[in-house]
């Protein structure tokens, strides 16, 4: 009896620890390279990013992702830079390239892996808990789908206080001054289902997603509010240089100071943040009322 009892305890015992290890072993043993700054945003919050070898340039959240090593911009990637990582996988979004880079990674044989980015946010939360289950913590992914509602709705309530007021025409301004030409973005995608929720106005009516327009156009829409996205606006420097820009000097943003620095990426995709994004974006834009 005594026998059977100790090599129970045993089995156990090894069974826990091979359960365990494995968890860890394989987690250790992982060398992701994202290219994607949704898919590098969740990985940092499920709790995976000791995984993460290498990014691209784009993905800059949360801060800590700035340590991790680039490889270049997503679309314009170098073969070289992500095979000297020596990774076990490259995941994407399957908004990446070149052709030739992907090519490359293939025939060396570096297994790439593409998920559905998410575009709603009930995709998000789907894509949340498919990267939580790749690192076996399905309790974060839980927990921040969890969050993800809960902020949303703080959002839609928020939003509804601002209902029957006369509307606000926003203009999301990418790169700011660029030879009298701005990338503006338009009515389609991301950004336009965020300005959706926050309760504004698009006044860029333009056929593609990023729009180059004149200082001449820029003045003629006459937003109430900028955003100017990170980049142009600290290519100014500040908000007064930003302010006397062509065209947008001429806008009621500019003259009421209602141009607002916005961080891109809170704008283009979806994820953990977004519903606190949608709360702090009305705040922006209603909240001098």
């Amino acid at each position: 009896m005594r026998k059977i009892t100790y090599f129970l305890a045993v089995s156990f015992l090894f069974a826990a620890c091979s359960q365990f290890g494995d968890k860890h072993n394989d987690k250790q043993g992982l060398r992701i390279v994202s290219v994607s700054k949704q898919l590098t945003e969740i990985i940092f919050a499920v709790g995976g990013d000791t995984a993460l070898v290498g990014r691209d340039i784009s993905s800059t959240w949360p801060p800590e992702a700035k340590k991790v090593t680039a490889v270049g911009y997503h679309r314009a990637l170098a073969p070289e830079g992500i095979i000297s990582l020596n990774p076990t996988a490259v995941w994407n979004d399957g908004n990446w390239g070149p052709q030739p880079t992907i090519d490359q990674l293939k025939k060396v044989g570096i297994p790439l892996r593409q998920f559905d980015g998410g575009n709603s946010i009930d995709s998000t939360k789907r894509l949340i808990r498919l990267v939580a289950a790749e690192f076996r913590n399905e309790k974060a992914g839980d927990s921040l789908c969890d969050r993800l509602d809960r902020d949303m709705a703080r959002a839609d309530s928020l939003r509804k206080t601002y209902a029957g007021q006369s509307p606000i025409r926003v203009m999301v301004i990418h790169f700011g001054q660029a030879a009298n030409q701005y990338f503006v973005l338009n009515h389609r995608g991301t950004q336009q289902q965020m300005l959706d929720w926050a309760g504004a106005i698009n006044v860029a009516d333009t056929a593609q997603k990023w729009k180059n327009l004149s200082a001449e156009v820029i003045a003629q829409e006459q937003p109430d509010v900028i955003l100017a996205t990170d980049y142009g606006f600290d290519l100014q420097g500040s908000l007064e240089k930003f302010k006397q820009l062509p065209g947008v000097s001429l806008s009621p943003a500019a003259k009421n100071n209602r141009i607002y620095r916005i961080e891109e990426h809170d704008l283009v995709y979806l994820g953990p943040r977004t519903g606190e994004n949608v709360y702090n974006l009305i705040r922006l834009i209603h909240g001098q009322r």
